[in-house]
């Protein structure tokens, strides 16, 4: 059975919680300063993060992003409109479109990445000790340790 969850428990989540939206703070922003919204940084790491591929459905990409189809498709029109992506309609079903980086979406990302990179050394190991200390709390063996 769980063990209830005490005062000390609450200030290792909340203190977790802090540190991930620390990160998120600092992700928007780098977004913002490069002149795309958090979201459309998003879905480009999206497209690229794809196992195996370059390009990605918009029935994946509205999945990934957590995104209504819609709105999946008004996001990649804006990414389109800045030059970052390009849409191809599929060769077998012209009903699927299909969505990759330009050579100016493949910069931005690398830009935003690296900088993405840099942030998570600084502040990996500060995430992983809370990490660890919140998958112990209820871990009998943690207390053998």
């Amino acid at each position: 059975m769980a063990q209830p969850i005490g005062k000390a428990e609450y200030e290792k989540l909340a203190s977790f919680r802090y540190a991930l939206r620390q990160f998120m703070h600092f992700s928007e922003a780098a977004a913002r300063e490069a002149g795309i919204t958090p979201r459309q940084h998003q879905a480009l790491l999206a497209i690229a993060g794809l196992p195996g591929r370059d390009e990605a459905m918009m029935s994946e990409l509205a999945e990934r992003l957590q995104l209504r189809h819609h709105s999946t498709v008004e996001l990649i029109d804006r990414l389109v409109a800045h030059g970052l992506v390009a849409r191809e309609s599929g060769v077998e079903d012209r009903r699927q479109v299909y969505v990759s980086l330009t050579p100016e979406g493949h910069e931005m990302l690398a830009r935003l990445s690296v900088a993405h990179r840099e942030e998570l050394k600084r502040i990996g190991p500060q995430l992983n000790l809370l990490l660890a200390e919140l998958t112990t709390i209820d871990d009998p063996e943690a207390d053998q340790l």
